[in-house]
């Protein structure tokens, strides 16, 4: 006698919300005015932005003599600000493609924004090196371009040129991935919107899209490959950024640990902004029944286990620089903790090991406030954690004789803010005229388990079982032309 296995019933993700109600919901900041929320927090970040393009303009003027560099930290403020936000953009990756290729159907409600802090987070980072040059009319020397004044061509060494190719190759990848996820949305736009200058703008972008099965078929066979081609990234160019340190000789520095090291950093203060990023907008935005409880545990999950790989991370420099026995590797990691800037390490191993175990409680997680402020904490972390491996390692060199010590000027912190005041004006505008959630891909998860166990038993013909099974493998993805929009913006009836 033959028994069907019944699938075990797990809670789905969105509840009580059919795809008419999605469209509306997530559409409707696209529709309406303004909040005054929205304007406090555009002008907040805009009036930031515009007092580090007063800085940056400054120091151009006027020379790197604005900053606290000497000639034994000449590296500080803003390289340690280009890892920071490269870091910050890996989540993005992560959420989006490696996810996606794993059928983690939760990853729906969040993957829009983190595409989006990805491709803001890069741009932040790609400045820094440009002003870190003093002079960054000559960033075209980075480009290997022919010239007519002999064998002259770029140093390929140079860990400078790496970060170029990095930055343009993430930067490229995923603002395509990003664009093509959001083909189907923009369709949605357009239908919804009165004719006019925003209609004809969406038009344009949505490259007309018409909802068919093929339209379809196509669009899931590009994501799926540009989601493949993604993945890589998050290993290569963090690794690369962890090569302008580990090919030096300086004690410190010269260590194989730093690309995976580098990797793990970024994907927990990746997903530490991201939390940040989503409570905000599910706050404000009225979104508390697309980002759930079961979305906001799941990420926390991700920053207490990234948050183990950093501090194993931590305990594995210790260790190597005690059984190496060179004396200024040992040196460099006592003065870290017990130096003059033991204040910054602290603050790093309290914000990046010891917050992030208050996770693990359940009550803990389900207290939003308070994931918001862990997630703000281990930003700080973060940032500190780039810090404190740049100028701890610089600033006491081999011979005592060099050793110095580095203070930022008033230019540097405005900097600083500036890129933070550039990342969320971004952000905002994102909000404002772009689908924060991806409409399509939630649609896909209204009333399915969150994690899939298998299709239900069908005793329904061979004929009808191939779509049923396309579904279960796609998520259930149905067309509907409940309101304007419905059939364009939403997935195939396979």
């Amino acid at each position: 006698m033959h028994e069907t296995a019944v699938p075990i019933s797990r809670e789905p993700l969105i509840l009580g919300k059919t795809i008419g109600q999605v469209t509306r919901d997530i559409c409707r900041p696209l529709d309406s005015r303004p909040t005054a929320l929205w304007w406090t927090g555009f002008l907040l970040s805009f009036a930031v932005l515009g007092i580090g393009v007063a800085a940056v303009s400054y120091q151009i003027a006027t020379g790197i003599g604005t900053w606290g560099l000497n000639r034994t930290v000449g590296w500080a403020f803003d390289i340690t600000n280009f890892v920071f936000w490269i870091g910050i953009g890996h989540a993005g990756t992560l959420i989006s493609a490696i996810l996606f290729l794993l059928r983690q159907r939760w990853r729906t409600s969040v993957n829009r924004a983190a595409e989006a802090m990805t491709i803001f987070a890069v741009v932040c980072a790609g400045l820094f090196p440009l002003i870190h040059m003093g002079r960054p009319w000559l960033a075209f020397w980075m480009f290997p371009y022919p010239n007519t004044r002999g064998s002259l061509w770029i140093n390929f060494r140079s860990p400078l040129v790496w970060d170029f190719f990095a930055i343009a190759t993430y930067f490229t990848i995923s603002l395509m991935f990003w664009y093509v996820g959001l083909i189907p949305d923009l369709a949605t736009a357009r239908d919804r919107t009165p004719p006019g200058l925003r209609r004809r703008v969406y038009e344009v972008l949505s490259l007309g899209w018409n909802g068919s099965y093929r339209t379809w078929l196509r669009y899931e066979i590009v994501y799926l490959l540009l989601a493949g081609l993604a993945t890589p990234l998050v290993v290569s160019v963090h690794t690369i950024v962890s090569w302008d340190f580990a090919t030096s000789v300086i004690p410190g520095w010269h260590t194989t640990i730093f690309p995976p090291y580098f990797v793990a950093g970024a994907i927990f203060s990746g997903m530490a902004m991201v939390l940040t990023l989503m409570l905000i907008a599910r706050a404000t935005m009225g979104l508390q029944a697309y980002i759930t409880e079961r979305h906001v545990d799941v990420m926390s999950k991700l920053v207490i286990l990234t948050s183990g790989f950093v501090a194993f991370a931590y305990a594995t420099e210790f260790f190597t620089a005690l059984y190496s026995a060179n004396q200024y590797e040992q040196f460099v990691f006592k003065n870290r903790a017990l130096g003059p800037l033991a204040w910054a390490y602290w603050t790093m191993v309290s914000c990046n090991v010891l917050v992030p175990q208050l996770l693990w409680f359940r009550g803990v997680r389900r207290r939003f406030a308070v994931v918001f402020v862990l997630s703000l904490l281990i930003n700080v972390g973060m940032w500190f954690e780039r810090f404190v491996i740049i100028v701890t390692s610089l600033h006491r060199d081999y011979l005592p004789a060099a050793w110095s010590s580095y203070t930022p000027t008033l230019i540097e912190v405005a900097t600083l803010a500036g890129s933070f005041g550039l990342f969320f004006t971004a952000f905002l505008l994102f909000c404002r005229f772009v689908p924060v959630i991806a409409v399509a891909e939630v649609k896909g998860v209204i009333g399915t388990p969150g994690t899939a166990p298998g299709p239900e038993p069908s005793h329904e013909p061979a004929a009808s079982a191939a779509p049923r099974a396309r579904r279960a493998r796609w998520g259930d993805k149905t067309r509907t032309s409940e309101e304007p929009g419905g059939v364009s913006g939403s997935p195939p009836l396979t």
